[in-house]
């Protein structure tokens, strides 16, 4: 009976050392920083891409002229960054959630993506904010 309840109790005290000193860090959010540049790719025919969330900002309470007119110009400026070839993918979500919509832009770093977005007239009026992360995708997958 001993033989069994003693490794019993050590893989027991085992699992609370194991609990107690495990201590989860908080995730991050890259919002507006500036990712460090990098040359490599995840693969050799992997292509890095910058996908943008784009969510909610903090000045929601625009009167209808005002929210009409950011919205002309945020679509304007969409049109302008997909003429350049850099916006690729654009879009608002389907539903009245936080996370609004996406881009997915074709800059060389994630400083270019921050500048370019940073200037959306739906950003600058606070009517939006957003988050950056880099996105791999293979070579001829879903873009060329």
């Amino acid at each position: 009976m001993a033989s069994k309840v003693i490794p019993a109790i050590l893989l027991l005290g085992f699992l609370v050392i194991v609990m107690f000193s495990f201590h989860p860090t908080p995730l991050q959010s890259v919002a507006l920083k500036v990712l460090p540049p990098t040359t490599k790719s995840a693969t050799p025919d992997s292509k890095r891409y910058w996908m943008i969330f784009l969510k909610k900002g903090p000045h929601r309470d625009l009167d209808e002229a005002q929210i009409k007119k950011i919205q002309h110009d945020h679509l304007n400026n969409i049109s302008r960054l997909a003429n350049a070839g850099k916006l690729l993918v654009a879009g608002p979500f389907g539903n009245d959630e936080e996370l609004s919509g996406i881009f997915i832009m074709d800059c060389k770093d994630s400083l270019e993506a921050v500048n370019l977005v940073k200037a959306d007239p739906a950003v600058t009026a606070g009517w939006l904010r957003f988050e950056v992360i880099p996105w791999w995708t293979m070579k001829n997958c879903v873009f060329k």
